[in-house]
């Protein structure tokens, strides 16, 4: 695929789910984990997030910039990584562009919280698995691979490089 139709398909697969989780690695060398929400996702496939310049993650992106954001939305059986390169940004346009009510919930006094700061994460490789079909159809799908002896189709899977 062309960069353009897998910065459009990365798009399309973040913007079903919105909410990930961050992973970091912190100042001991083990893996940090928390829920980030989406602030955006550029047409470079870049993904911002709002954070507080003075949290943890903040410090350990700025010891080792490689994150990982995992997706899921089990509703839908779509499951999706991105390995990236973060980088923290204070764009003060950007805030103004991405800040919205919900955002507002973490940084009630607005972008003009000295401590609100973004995080870029400029993706290398992500992969997906989805399967779009109903619970029972998958049910159906299992028990009749386990029956036949054949391998279990779990939908379409599949590695975006950038």
């Amino acid at each position: 695929m062309k960069k353009e139709e897998n910065i459009a398909l990365l798009k399309e697969k973040i913007e079903e789910i919105r909410i990930c989780m961050m992973t970091t690695l912190s100042m001991k060398d083990e893996f940090s984990t928390r829920p980030m929400a989406i602030a955006n996702i550029e047409d470079d496939g870049s993904i911002w997030f709002f954070t507080n310049e003075y949290s943890l993650k903040t410090a350990e992106i700025s010891k080792d910039n490689m994150v990982n954001l995992s997706f899921s939305n089990p509703a839908k059986n779509a499951y999706l990584y991105v390995n990236g390169k973060a980088e923290l940004v204070d764009d003060q346009e950007k805030k103004k562009t991405y800040f919205n009510a919900l955002i507002k919930a973490w940084f009630p006094r607005g972008i003009e919280d000295p401590e609100l700061i973004l995080i870029k994460v400029n993706p290398i490789v992500a992969e997906y698995w989805d399967s779009s079909s109903s619970k029972m159809v998958i049910a159906f799908n299992m028990l009749k691979a386990i029956v036949t002896g054949e391998e279990y189709d779990e939908g379409h899977h599949d590695k975006i490089k950038f």
